[in-house]
């Protein structure tokens, strides 16, 4: 009854916030990140707007939906992840609704493309998308997501991953500030920042198979600084510090630990810690260890550089040789050391490159790939998916 209580007045003071005259969009905020967020999905149609600084009473209208997809280069690959999405959609929706709102998603997605040419499509964009979408209804979400896209995601939609590698180099030094056992561990370990690179770029909703738990954390993100999902994710590996502790120290087991995310997190604690953390090492305070940082990871993985360095100054080299001994069994094994050491040396060569992924892909899962295809315009042969 305590907890209905706070409850009803916790809506009455979002009310109050929404009809004063100018809107109260400071209490918003408050509202939007203390305990519980917006309550309701009708609370938070009204109040995703104005967090986004997003007039209702003046939506476009959306286009066509044939004129949209003819000659759209994303169309292709934006309709394979929509149709990869169905465990985003409410587990007993009837097909033919889901279908409805896949076409939806795909409608919203090509038409904030389509408006904004300076921005690019990314795998793991949908995911977010489809959160506005089953909230707030296509025309909203349509409004609500090119706002994001210009703003709060902007760096994501980049050409290049250049920014999206800068704000995941905020990952470790947050951690160092608050547990440096933890962090030495995980560098130890060379494990990189990938295994949260999911995370950030769909603010959690790929991982996290609770929708309540994924429109909460939007309302937190929603109503903070572009980079709180960082923090976010540094708290989530906080939270794990016992298992990451006893965990082998190298790089596989590291990754495999912290890229499977418990669903049963606290989260209305890990979001009041996340604040917490925000306002004691704000991100100008870190910005010289995180380009430090940058500075110090030279593995290929968790920096994305390309793949030419790869072969000269890779720390992972010894799992890549690993895996291209096993590729070579069967051959002699002298030659197959031989062949490694210039498969190595070579990496433009064709074959060092198939099987640099292939032994990345066992080390690092997906991501990494992903990732180092799009710092690759020249491995156009690859179609690697971030997210299975």
């Amino acid at each position: 009854a305590d907890f209905d209580a706070k409850k009803k007045r916790k809506v009455a003071e979002i009310y109050q916030a929404l009809n004063s005259d100018p809107i109260n969009v400071a209490t918003l905020r408050r509202m939007a990140i203390s305990e519980g967020g917006l309550l309701t999905d009708e609370i938070r149609c009204k109040v995703w707007p104005k967090l986004l600084s997003v007039n209702t009473d003046d939506l476009p209208p959306l286009p066509a939906r044939k004129e949209l997809r003819e000659d759209n280069k994303d169309y292709q690959q934006v309709l394979l992840d929509v149709r990869r999405s169905l465990r985003r959609f409410p587990p007993g929706m009837p097909d033919d609704q889901r279908e409805g709102l896949q076409e939806e998603l795909i409608d919203i997605i090509l038409h904030v493309l389509q408006r904004n040419p300076q921005l690019h499509y990314y795998q793991g964009y949908h995911d977010i998308v489809v959160t506005f979408l089953l909230v707030v209804g296509d025309r909203l979400a349509t409004a609500l997501v090119e706002k994001l896209s210009t703003h709060h995601l902007r760096d994501f939609m980049d050409s290049t991953m250049d920014n999206t590698k800068h704000i995941l180099n905020y990952l470790m030094p947050i951690i160092d500030q608050v547990n440096p056992e933890v962090h030495d561990f995980m560098q130890s370990a060379e494990v990189g920042t990938i295994f949260a690179l999911s995370w950030l770029i769909t603010w959690f909703g790929h991982v996290l198979s609770d929708f309540k738990h994924v429109v909460r954390l939007y309302d937190f993100f929603l109503a903070c600084h572009p980079l709180m999902p960082i923090y976010f994710a540094a708290v989530i590996v906080l939270h794990r510090e016992q298992e990451v502790l006893d965990c082998e120290c190298d790089m596989a087991s590291v990754h495999h630990l912290l890229s499977q995310i418990p669903q049963d997190l606290p989260y209305e604690s890990l979001i009041s810690k996340a604040g917490d953390l925000f306002v004691q090492f704000p991100p100008s305070e870190l910005a010289k260890e995180a380009a430090q940082a940058a500075q110090a990871e030279r593995t290929a993985a968790s920096t994305f550089k390309d793949f030419e360095l790869a072969s000269v100054q890779q720390r992972p080299d010894t799992v890549l040789r690993q895996r291209f001994r096993e590729r070579l069994r069967g051959e002699e094994r002298l030659r197959g050391e031989e062949r490694t050491k210039s498969i190595l040396t070579k990496p433009r060569t064709n074959r060092f490159v198939k099987l640099a992924v292939m032994g990345l892909t066992v080390a690092l899962g997906a991501a990494a790939l992903a990732m180092v295809k799009s710092a690759l315009e020249w491995a156009p042969k690859f179609q690697l998916q971030i997210f299975p």
